[in-house]
Parts: C-alpha cells; sequence; structure tokens
C-alpha cells in the first residue's frame, strides 16, 4: 500500500474511485455536492503532482443498463466548477472508446468515465469488468467510504491488479482515522448520541459501543422500544416489540459496565404524525392513549446538551426527533447545537449517518464538527466492527 501524500503522481495515470452518487433535481441539477467537494482534495493532489486524473464512480440504481437520467454527465457542471477546471467525459467506463480517451490523457487533464452501474458486473464484483477498468490507470486510488462496505468490482476487485500501486484518497483517509479516534483511541469521557426510528438498525452499533463509551444518549422513535421495555407508557408511540427483551438486556449490559444510558424524560407528543398535529409536552414514561412522541421536549435537551458539553470525544448517529417537520426539529436542532459548542471548547466530534449529517447541513453546522462522514451504511458497518471490502482490500 503506498500514501498519497508521498507518491510521486508524475506523468502518472491515477485511477480514482470516487462517490458521486449526489441528489438531482427534476432538471437534472445537483441539489447537494458535498460528496463531489469532499473529493477536490485528492483530484488535486494528482493533478498538481503531474499527474492525470480517470475518475469512476455510479449513481442512483439503475435496473438494466444505461439510463438517461442516471448518466454521470449530468455532474460535470458541478465537478468543473469545484475543481477550477475542464472535465472530459467518456459515454462508457470500459471499452475502445473510453480506453482511447483514458490511454491519450495528458498530465494536468481530467476524465469522467460513465455510470459504473449501467452493468451489472460492478455490483457483482466481476473480476474481468474489475481488469477492464483497471486498464485506465497506473495507480489506483479509492476515496469512495460511501461504497467501501461493498465487495464491488471498483471498490474490492479490482485493486488486485494494482499490487503496488494502490492507496487511500485523503477523504477516505480521514474517515477511517476519524472512526478510529472515537473507537480506538479517544479522550474521555466519550459520548455516543444515538437516534432514528428503529432500535433495530442501531442495536449492534450500540452493543459495540458499550466497551467504548461513558455515557449513551438515546433519541429519535427508537427511545420508546427502551420506554416500554422499563415498563412504560408509550401510548401511540412507534415501538418494536420484538426488540423489547433486546433493550432491557442493553441497559443491564451498560450498567454492568458503568455506562451511563441516557433516556428523555419529557417528549413533545403529537395526535397525528402531522407539522399540523395538535402537540403536548408529556412524561416520556406516560404519553396518553392516541398520542406518538415525536421529539424529545425541554428537560431531555437541558439534560442532553449538558453531557454532550462536558465531553471530549462524540458520535453523532441518528437524529432526536422527525427533523424534517418544523415543529418537531427543536431536539434535533439543540443536540446540534451542543455537539458545536463541543467541538468549540475542543472535543473531537463525528457525525454519521443520512439523517444526523442532513441535520447538521440544514442547520448550517457542518463545519463546526470535526468530522462529517461521507458513508452512512458504510460508516455504521465500520461502527458494528465490520471489516469493510473497500478497506481490506487496499491495506492487504
Amino acid at each position: 500500500m503506498q500514501n498519497i501524500s508521498t507518491f510521486d503522481f508524475s506523468n502518472k495515470k491515477a485511477l480514482i474511485r470516487v462517490d458521486f452518487n449526489v441528489p438531482l433535481d427534476e432538471n437534472l441539477n445537483v441539489t447537494d455536492n458535498t460528496r463531489i467537494s469532499a473529493a477536490i482534495p485528492t483530484i488535486k493532489k494528482v493533478l498538481n503532482g503531474g499527474g492525470a486524473v480517470i475518475l469512476m464512480s455510479h449513481l442512483g440504481r439503475p435496473k438494466n443498463g444505461p439510463e438517461e437520467r442516471f448518466s454521470l454527465k449530468h455532474i460535470i457542471n458541478e465537478i468543473e466548477k469545484l475543481l477550477g477546471s475542464k472535465v472530459l467525459f467518456a459515454d462508457n467506463c470500459i471499452g475502445a472508446e473510453a480506453q482511447t480517451m483514458s490511454d491519450n490523457l495528458k498530465p494536468g487533464e481530467v476524465l469522467l468515465l460513465e455510470n459504473l452501474r449501467f452493468y451489472k458486473h460492478e455490483t457483482a464484483g466481476d473480476k474481468n469488468f474489475a481488469e477492464q477498468l483497471a486498464q485506465h490507470g497506473d495507480v489506483y486510488v479509492n476515496d469512495a467510504f460511501g461504497t467501501a462496505h461493498r465487495a464491488h468490482a471498483s471498490t474490492a476487485i479490482i485493486a488486485q491488479f494494482f499490487p503496488n500501486n494502490k492507496m487511500f484518497g485523503y477523504l477516505l483517509e480521514k474517515e477511517i482515522e476519524s472512526v478510529s479516534k472515537v473507537m480506538d483511541k479517544s479522550v474521555s469521557p466519550v459520548t455516543a448520541i444515538v437516534g432514528g426510528a428503529k432500535v433495530s438498525s442501531k442495536i449492534i452499533i450500540i452493543e459495540n459501543l458499550l466497551d467504548k463509551v461513558n455515557n449513551i444518549i438515546i433519541g429519535g422513535g427508537m427511545t420508546y422500544t427502551f420506554i416500554k421495555a422499563l415498563g412504560g407508557e408509550t401510548g401511540n408511540s412507534l415501538v418494536e416489540d420484538d426488540y423489547l427483551e433486546m433493550a432491557k438486556d442493553i441497559l443491564l449490559k451498560a450498567k454492568a459496565k458503568n455506562v451511563a444510558v441516557l433516556l428523555p424524560v419529557d417528549t413533545l407528543a403529537a395526535d397525528n404524525f402531522s407539522n399540523d398535529a395538535n402537540t403536548q409536552m408529556c412524561d416520556t414514561t406516560a404519553i396518553p392513549d392516541g398520542w406518538m412522541g415525536l421529539d424529545i421536549s425541554e428537560q431531555a435537551i437541558k439534560d442532553y446538551t449538558d453531557c454532550i458539553v462536558n465531553s471530549k470525544t462524540i458520535l453523532w448517529n441518528g437524529p432526536m426527533g422527525v427533523f424534517e417537520m418544523e415543529k418537531f426539529e427543536k431536539g434535533t436542532k439543540a443536540i446540534a447545537y451542543a455537539v458545536a459548542e463541543a467541538t468549540k471548547k475542543g472535543a473531537f466530534t463525528l457525525v454519521g449517518g443520512g439523517d444526523s449529517v442532513a441535520a447538521v447541513n440544514k442547520f448550517d453546522l457542518a463545519d463546526e464538527v470535526s468530522h462529517v462522514s461521507t458513508g452512512g451504511g458504510a460508516m455504521l458497518e465500520y461502527l458494528e466492527g465490520k471489516e469493510l471490502p473497500g478497506i481490506e482490500a487496499i491495506l492487504n
């Protein structure tokens, strides 16, 4: 494995796997360029070092071959704007024409290949397809954390064709380092904020965190499974009855390990899942029939904020409520500001998971935390302690 910071890219063609799976509006314009922006330092490193860049990515989930709306040509303008230079486009990712374009690429030039997922071979991890992709470059750089948990041709298989010339890009390096700072090199007190709708999707993460943290803050719909497991009244709130025993078990394990689990003492409840719903603040253990908890309330916000601002290492994964609706955004917004405040005080703060990232972006706080992860599913699996194929392929 090589290191991007010390590698000599002069007269080399760097084949970079990026994650440009960005949202587009009905006119096929990019609505959030975070993932493109995150890859720019890696691209510039190659160009400034005298090399040429071939970019490969997927976009969306095309079903059967090429689909116009999933063509990467729609994002060229956005890449050019962020990079400050022209980007050439190959309307295929393999084949004679695409190969000729990469063969003729000069130092300082950038070529974007068409959507990898126009071929089923990509998601199937096809070795022959990976070998054809490998023909484009002299060196392989993986900078796509968002797909690192997939054993796809362009992330896990292709690296074997670059046994001495493979490396992580700056973004993937930072993602690995950030998770390591929470899981392996943390400074106490360590707090994990775990929210979202369901306990079932976070159970493995919570169990894996019990040996790493001092506090676990619980928020979102998953709260009510814990509350019901403790004998509380949850009204019409979201509860996973199949996970009541598991929730109880987690609380017992946490107690045995001296980990404080903070559950919200009060809740903003609604009589309907709607921004127009009637609301009332109530004790989280006594939500009336016909009402559902959709956000944490005043005392919980205070308790959680106090815990967060006094922590030195913070992981945030999952919102405190239905923050997409203005009426139920207060809890998530308060936690976002508390995480930003802790960062100002010197804490290392890592925000990951689609909804948490959406929240810090919604409240314009992305630049006020230590790191915002670009990988939703990949980060969850990494936190669960799983080996990610895209990372292992570079390391081994």
